[in-house]
């Protein structure tokens, strides 16, 4: 998969992104007319992409399908990073299987491919039906198409197919306890192997491993001893390489040693206090959509940065792998979350248990694969959803139990805009807040009592003890729009409103820090509410033009980053 390292160097992959045969269907006739077995003359698009900016199919929901041809010979691991929504897959005309869910990766491994030219055929489907994830009301913008690349990687031998760290650190954090889980898999015929895990270039583990052709192995270690760690921390992201190899085959990956604990009502990173100077960031690029490219992931983080942040909510999907290698090396603290979004949840929606299932396995997805990046801090699990309801309680009791087992050294928590009647607090470590005062109900001087009224709900629930953040607040302002009043929609106010709210929030004893709503302008599908069919939440517009409250906001930031670092020292 595209990376800031290669994941193989051993390994022959071959990336398919490119040009692409491509043909819409609305219809939904190409099956029925062989589409599978081949395109014939159409016209063709580059991939990565999303097709709702290509002419004319701006607003285009439903099928669509993709055909590339390459050449192979051997066994094959083709690895799709990210399609949207759900993708049946097909090679020379034999189905290879589905997938569903529009953000996170999937594979399929095909053996003695024949020495030739391949046709590789993707039915690709974006729109929504009563168990979609997302349902159809998102306040984003629910682009289609083949958004991240594509890859064909040649497995010889035997092979490393998932690579998982994990640790367990000593009282002084200067040693840790490491055991890892590693997938193998079988590809030629059987024979002794040496397969190896390597950290920072010392090998760690070795055994030989006799595999028959096909067959898949689980390796888990027992715990081994790692002396004078360096820990991965905000200021100092100490990142450790490692190896999964065998005689003929490898898989790379950086992994970090940190703890993350709550007491006395806030947050320890590596034993020391950390507050969250944070913003909501989607994948979204202005010409692009969610088919961002490396150099403008690079441009937001310098942005962002420069705010003063040190967290960075992924609203509300996970975010490319790309991505995350980039906060793991600058010491920027994440919160990774799957796309149960708000009002397009009904409550019988929440119930129905198909829904249940899809998000409990895009639950698991997230987690096998973003499990080594030391930046992720958050699970979510969810955002504003009927968390007054019993379908919420059971879902949400479900995905927390999940989360805790299987996603260790995290906080796992979600999103809720109706804190004063949820009832699913006990399944969350840190209690997340989207709250609007200022913009959809009352004036900003509203906050001053926010801290207060939530308190006696954190009493009343048993959750004193647990710590508060505010995951969504802020309102719009149209880039340019500047008026003698405060009023609404002006840079102005949005402003004003930011710098109240952090203010309160800063002074608030039991809240550990924000998330601002958000970070840049971005196409929503909410258009009728919305300046220019973009949500303008945005303290920088959709081009990375700063409004008036991205200055507001680094003024006080960066204030608390100093503040924050003359108490650690």
């Amino acid at each position: 998969m595209r990376r800031l390292f290669d994941e193989h160097t051993k390994r022959k992959v071959t990336y398919l992104d490119g040009s692409w045969k491509f043909i819409a269907d609305p219809e939904n006739i190409g099956e029925a007319n062989n589409y599978q077995c081949g395109l014939g003359d159409v016209k063709t698009v580059i991939v990565p992409s999303v097709w709702n900016t290509y002419l004319g199919m701006a607003s285009y929901e439903g099928v669509c399908w993709y055909e590339k041809e390459f050449y192979f010979e051997g066994t094959a691991r083709f690895m799709f990073e990210a399609v949207m929504t759900e993708c049946d897959v097909w090679l020379d005309g034999e189905y290879l299987g589905n997938h569903y869910g529009g953000f996170c990766q999937f594979e399929f491994i095909v053996p003695d491919i024949k020495a030739g030219i391949h046709k590789l055929v993707l039915k690709v489907d974006n729109s929504f039906d009563e168990i979609s994830i997302p349902q159809k009301v998102v306040d984003w913008y629910h682009y289609g198409g083949i958004t991240r690349s594509i890859s064909v990687e040649k497995l010889t031998g035997l092979t490393v197919l998932y690579g998982k760290f994990d640790y367990n650190l000593s009282k002084d954090r200067k040693s840790a306890d490491v055991f890892f889980t590693a997938e193998l898999y079988g590809a030629d015929k059987k024979k002794d192997n040496t397969f190896r895990v390597k950290l920072n270039d010392q090998v760690i583990y070795s055994e030989t491993i006799s595999l028959r052709k096909g067959a898949y192995h689980t390796v888990v270690s027992d715990k081994i001893r790692i002396d004078d760690i360096k820990l991965w921390d905000v200021e100092n992201p100490n990142l450790y390489n490692i190896v999964f190899e065998t005689d003929g085959d490898d898989l790379h990956d950086r992994v970090g040693f940190r703890s993350v604990e709550i007491k006395d009502c806030a947050v320890f990173l590596n034993g020391r206090r950390v507050d969250f100077r944070g913003v909501n960031r989607h994948e979204d690029n202005a010409s692009l959509g969610m088919c961002v490219p490396a150099k403008s992931m690079v441009r937001d983080l310098d942005i962002i940065e420069d705010l003063g942040c040190n967290a960075i909510r992924g609203s509300h999907y996970t975010n490319a792998k790309i991505f995350l290698d980039m906060l793991d090396e600058r010491g920027i603290m994440f919160w990774s979350e799957i796309p149960i979004w708000g009002c397009g949840f009904s409550t019988p929606t929440l119930g129905d248990k198909r829904v249940v299932e899809r998000g409990l396995d895009m639950h698991k997805e997230m987690v096998r694969y973003y499990y080594n990046h030391p930046s992720i801090i958050f699970w979510g699990m969810h955002n504003e959803i009927n968390v007054e309801s019993a379908e919420a309680y059971e879902m949400s009791k479900l995905y927390y139990n999940f989360l805790k087992e299987h996603a260790n050294n995290r906080l796992v928590t979600y999103a809720t805009h109706k804190y004063m009647a949820d009832t699913c607090f006990e399944f969350c470590d840190v209690i997340g807040i989207n709250a609007y005062y200022g913009w959809y109900n009352y004036h900003y001087d509203k906050w001053e009592d926010f801290p207060e009224e939530f308190n006696k709900k954190r009493i009343e629930s048993g959750c004193e003890n647990k710590p508060v953040i505010m995951s969504e607040f802020g309102c719009a302002a149209a880039y340019g729009h500047h008026t003698f009043k405060n009023t609404h929609w002006t840079e102005e106010y949005q402003a004003n409103l930011l710098s109240k709210a952090i203010d309160v929030f800063r002074r608030c004893p039991y809240m550990i820090g924000t998330f601002i709503w958000q970070f840049c302008d971005s196409r929503s599908d909410m258009v009728n509410a919305k300046y220019k069919s973009f949500n303008n939440k945005g303290i920088i517009d959709r081009h990375r033009n700063p409004k008036m409250a991205y200055f507001a906001v680094k003024e006080l930031y960066q204030k608390y980053k100093k503040e924050d670092k003359e108490i650690q020292e």
